[in-house]
C-alpha cells in the first residue's frame, strides 16, 4: 500500500514522540483524481488486525499495516465520515471502540485559555481533569492536563492496560495537554504518563482530579460532582444574608480517622448497595477499620448538635498518601479523601451537617506539598508547580515543597481550588494552615538558606498577593463564609478587606492568647500573681484583628501532654483549672476553637492512629465535664453579649484587671443593644473569696447565669445563692457594686434581671 505520510511522522507516534498525535492519527481527508476521500489512521499496539466500522453506512473495511506492524491505515471513499469504530483483533481476542482521535472537538475555548494563563480562571476545575461528557454522541471522558515542558503526555487507564502508547495527548499553545476518549466512563482509574525532555517517565495522578484510589494505590478515579442531589438550599440562602461575624462561632476540631473508629467484624455503612471499602487503620489497632463519611453522619453530628457546638473543622480532607501526616501532605487538592467513601459520601456528610444546623470548615494547604512520586513534586519533569531553587522552594523541616505563587497557572490552580470546595461541597469556611510559612521567605530557615525579595526584604511579596487573591474571590461568590488564618506573627491587617490593603480573611487565631494562657495554666496557682499579665495583655491588641481563641490539636501532641495533663494540682484542681481556662475563654472576646477530646476531659494525647477515649465518659467526672462543655456552648450561643460584638472596644469593658494579689479579674461585654450585658468574674486561685466586691454599672438584681463550680460540674459548689442585689456603694469608678461569694478556682457569669428588679422597685414607686 502507497503510504499517504511520511515514515518519520509515523516513528514519532509508534515512539511516543509526537506532540500532536491528531495531524497523523483518526481521519484525514486527501484528495485523489479530483475527489475528497478520507484516509484513516490508528496505531494499535498489540493488534493483528483492524477494520473500520461505519454503523450508518452498515460497512466494514479493512486496514492494512503500514511501515510498522502496528500502525494501520486506510482509504474511504465517501466524501463524509463521522462516527465510525475500529474492530481490533488481538490475538483469540476482538474488541469494537471509536476512535480517539476522530473527535477533534475543542473544550477549551481561547477565552479559557487567556484566563489561565493569566492566573484568572476561577472555576478552571470544569476544564482540566476527568470530566464525562459527549463529543458527536458519542460518551467518554474528556481528559486535560497542564505539563508545558513536557515531551509527551499519555492517558494510562484500565482501559488500555495502562499503556502509554494507546491514548497519546495532544498539546495546546499554553502547555495544556487534553484527549477525549470514548467509552472510558465513571469509576474507571487513570493516571497521566508524562515524559520530559530527556524521555524520562513519570507517572502522576491527575491534579484536577475528583477521585483517588485508596492508599497505597495513587490512581485517580473519573466521578461525576454533579450526581449529588442537595437539600440544604434553605441553609445556603440563609448563609448568604448572615454577617457571620456578629453570629456565635464554637468550632468543634475534628480529626476524621481519628475520632472513633470501628470494628472490623462492623459492616461499612451501604452506598449505592455497595458497601464501602473496609479500610484497616494501622499495624496498632489492627482490629479496626475507618468510619464512612456516611457513619460520621450518623455518629458525630448528633453529638456535635447536642453538645452545641455551631460548626465542625476537619482537619484537611483532601486526598493524602500518609495517615501519620494528619492531612497535611496533600496530593489530591481536588479529591475529598477515599479513605471515608466517596465524594458524594463526603457531600452527605456536609449536607446532613447543614440540615441539623452545624456548619463545616476545612483546612486547607496551600503552603506546602509533599515529594511523593505519583503528585505535584517535578510534575512535568521540571520545577512546574515549586521552586527550582530549594532556597525558595523546599521546606527542610517538613521535607516538603512550597507552591511557586509567582506563576500565575500555579496561583489559579490554588485560587481555584479554594474556590472548588465550596462550590462543589457546600462547605462554609476554610482554614489556612501555615499562613506565617507562606508569609516569610526566611521562615524555618538559616542565614544562607533563603533568599530576599525584589527589596531586599524577608516578605513573601508574591504569596501575600496570593492570600490576596483567594480571599477577594471567595467571598465575591460566596458572602457570608469563613476564611481563617493560622498566622501566628505580627503580620499587619490579615483580617483586614483587600481593598484597604489587608490580607482579606475574617478571622486569625489568637495564637498570643492561646501561648499565654497555657503558660499561665501550667503555673501552680499561687505564682499566678506574679504573672496577671498573661490574662490581661490580650485585650491590648484584641480588636486590631478579627480575632478566633483556638485551642488546637497542636496543643495536645508531640509531649505536650492534653488539656488536663496541662493543669497544676490534684485531680479536682486539675478539671477545674480547666473549666476555669474554658469558660474565661469563652467570655473573652473572639470566637471559639476546641479540638476533639478536650471536651470530655482525655489524659492522653491526641493519637492518630487510634480513637479517642470514650471509656472515659464511664466516670461522674468525665460526664460532669462534658455536661459543662454543653452548658456553656448553649450560654455563649445564647447571650448576644458574648458574641455580637467580639471585635470592637464597645463589646468590652474592664471593671477590674489589677487585683493581681488575688488573681482576680471581671470585665463587661456588652451586645450592640447597650442594654444587654454580662459580667465575667474569674478568679485563678484555689482560694475562695466570701466578701468580694466589684462595681457595676446599673442598680438591680444580678442573676448568676453561671458558675464553673457548680456541683453538677464537679465542683464544690460555692456561689451566690442564684444572684446578688447590688448596693449603694460606690465601687470601681462605678455608682453601685455586689458584693460577691468567689468559689476556688472559678468563673461566675452574671445578669442584670430587668424583670426582677423592675417589679422590686414597684413598691418603692407606690410609697413615694
Amino acid at each position: 500500500m502507497t503510504l499517504t505520510i511520511a515514515p518519520e511522522q509515523i516513528d514519532r507516534i509508534v515512539g511516543n514522540l509526537h506532540q500532536d498525535p491528531f495531524e497523523v492519527l483518526g481521519p484525514h481527508p486527501v484528495t485523489q483524481d479530483g475527489n475528497t476521500v478520507w484516509v484513516v489512521r490508528a496505531y494499535l499496539p498489540n493488534a493483528d488486525a483492524a477494520w473500520v466500522i461505519r454503523p450508518e453506512e452498515r460497512t466494514e473495511q479493512a486496514m492494512q499495516s503500514v511501515h510498522h506492524p502496528h500502525f494501520f491505515e486506510c482509504v474511504i471513499d465517501t466524501p463524509e465520515l463521522a462516527n465510525y469504530q475500529l474492530r481490533i483483533k488481538e490475538g483469540e481476542h476482538e474488541r469494537v471502540i471509536y476512535d480517539p482521535y476522530a473527535f477533534q472537538t475543542p473544550f477549551l475555548t481561547d477565552f479559557d485559555i487567556h484566563l489561565f494563563s493569566e492566573g484568572n480562571h476561577h472555576r478552571i476545575y470544569e476544564k482540566l481533569g476527568a470530566h464525562l461528557t459527549e463529543a458527536n454522541h458519542v460518551k467518554g471522558v474528556y481528559f486535560a492536563v497542564w505539563a508545558p515542558n513536557a515531551r509527551n503526555v499519555s492517558v494510562l487507564g484500565d482501559f488500555n492496560h495502562w499503556d502509554g502508547r494507546k491514548h497519546q495527548m495532544r498539546r495546546g499553545p499554553t502547555g495544556v495537554w487534553e484527549l477525549f476518549i470514548p467509552g472510558v466512563g465513571e469509576g474507571d482509574s487513570y493516571k497521566y504518563e508524562v515524559k520530559n525532555e530527556a524521555g524520562h517517565i513519570y507517572e502522576k495522578s491527575d491534579p484536577h482530579g475528583f477521585q483517588q484510589e485508596v492508599r497505597p494505590k495513587t490512581a485517580s478515579i473519573v466521578t461525576n460532582l454533579d450526581s449529588y442531589t442537595w437539600s440544604d438550599w434553605d441553609w445556603m440562602e440563609q448563609r448568604r444574608h448572615h454577617d457571620s461575624l456578629t453570629q456565635p462561632i464554637s468550632v468543634y476540631e475534628v480529626h476524621l480517622g481519628s475520632w472513633l473508629h470501628a470494628a472490623s467484624a462492623e459492616p461499612a455503612k451501604l452506598t449505592n448497595g455497595e458497601p464501602e471499602p473496609v479500610v484497616p487503620v494501622s499495624e496498632l489497632n489492627p482490629g479496626a477499620r475507618f468510619l464512612t463519611y456516611r457513619e460520621l453522619a450518623d455518629r458525630l453530628i448528633p453529638y456535635v448538635k447536642d453538645l452545641g457546638f455551631t460548626h465542625v473543622e476537619l482537619l484537611p480532607i483532601a486526598e493524602h498518601p500518609f495517615d501519620g501526616s494528619w492531612g497535611y501532605q496533600v496530593i489530591g487538592y481536588y479529591a475529598c479523601t477515599s479513605r471515608y467513601g466517596t465524594p458524594q459520601d463526603f457531600m452527605y456528610f456536609v449536607d446532613q451537617c447543614h440540615q441539623n444546623g452545624i456548619g463545616v470548615i476545612v483546612d486547607w494547604v496551600p503552603g506546602h506539598f509533599p515529594k511523593d512520586g505519583h503528585g505535584l513534586a517535578t510534575f512535568d519533569g521540571t520545577a512546574l508547580y515549586e521552586h527550582a531553587d530549594p532556597r525558595k522552594g523546599e521546606h527542610k523541616e517538613w521535607g516538603t515543597l512550597v507552591f511557586n505563587y509567582g506563576r500565575h497557572e500555579v496561583r489559579n490552580y490554588l485560587v481555584a481550588n479554594a474556590l472548588f470546595w465550596f462550590d462543589k461541597y457546600h462547605i462554609d469556611g476554610i482554614r489556612v494552615d501555615a499562613v506565617a510559612s507562606m508569609l516569610y521567605l526566611d521562615y524555618c530557615r538559616k542565614p544562607g538558606e533563603w533568599v530576599t525579595n525584589q527589596y531586599g526584604g524577608r516578605e513573601n511579596i508574591e504569596a501575600a498577593d496570593f492570600l490576596r487573591q483567594v480571599n477577594h474571590v471567595i467571598f465575591s461568590y460566596f458572602p457570608g463564609i469563613l476564611s481563617i488564618a493560622e498566622e501566628s506573627t505580627a503580620w499587619p491587617m490579615v483580617s483586614w478587606p483587600t481593598y484597604v490593603g489587608g490580607l482579606g480573611f475574617n478571622l486569625k487565631w489568637n495564637m498570643g492568647w492561646m501561648h499565654d494562657m497555657l503558660d499561665y495554666f501550667h503555673m501552680d496557682p499561687w505564682f499566678r500573681q506574679f504573672h496577671q499579665n498573661n490574662v490581661t495583655f490580650s485585650i491590648m491588641y484584641a480588636f486590631s484583628e478579627n480575632f478566633m481563641l483556638a485551642l488546637s490539636h497542636d496543643e495536645v501532641v508531640h509531649g505536650k501532654s492534653n488539656m488536663l495533663g496541662k493543669m497544676p494540682g490534684d485531680e479536682w484542681q486539675k478539671f477545674a483549672n480547666l473549666r476555669c481556662l474554658f469558660t474565661y475563654m469563652f467570655t473573652h472576646p473572639g470566637k471559639k476553637t476546641l479540638f476533639m477530646s478536650m471536651e470530655f476531659g482525655q489524659w492522653s494525647e491526641w493519637n492518630v492512629w487510634s480513637d479517642l477515649d470514650w471509656h472515659l465518659l464511664q466516670y461522674e467526672s468525665h460526664q460532669k465535664h462534658l455536661q459543662f462543655i454543653r452548658d456553656l456552648n448553649r450560654l455563649y450561643r445564647s447571650e448576644p453579649a458574648l458574641h455580637n460584638q467580639d471585635f470592637s472596644f464597645d463589646g468590652f469593658e474592664w471593671i477590674d484587671c489589677s487585683d493581681n494579689r488575688h488573681s482576680v479579674v471581671s470585665f463587661i461585654r456588652k451586645a450592640k443593644d447597650s442594654e444587654n450585658f454580662v459580667i465575667t468574674v474569674c478568679n485563678f486561685t484555689p482560694q475562695p473569696h466570701s466578701h468580694y466586691r466589684i462595681g457595676v454599672p446599673e442598680a438591680g438584681f444580678y442573676t448568676e447565669m453561671f458558675n464553673s463550680d457548680a456541683r453538677q460540674y464537679g465542683g464544690s459548689n460555692m456561689g451566690n445563692l442564684g444572684g446578688k442585689w447590688t448596693d449603694e456603694w460606690s465601687y470601681h469608678n462605678r455608682p453601685y457594686s455586689i458584693d460577691l461569694c468567689l468559689p476556688p478556682l472559678g468563673v461566675l457569669i452574671l445578669k442584670l434581671d430587668r424583670q426582677k428588679t423592675l417589679e422590686a422597685m414597684k413598691p418603692k414607686a407606690l410609697e413615694e
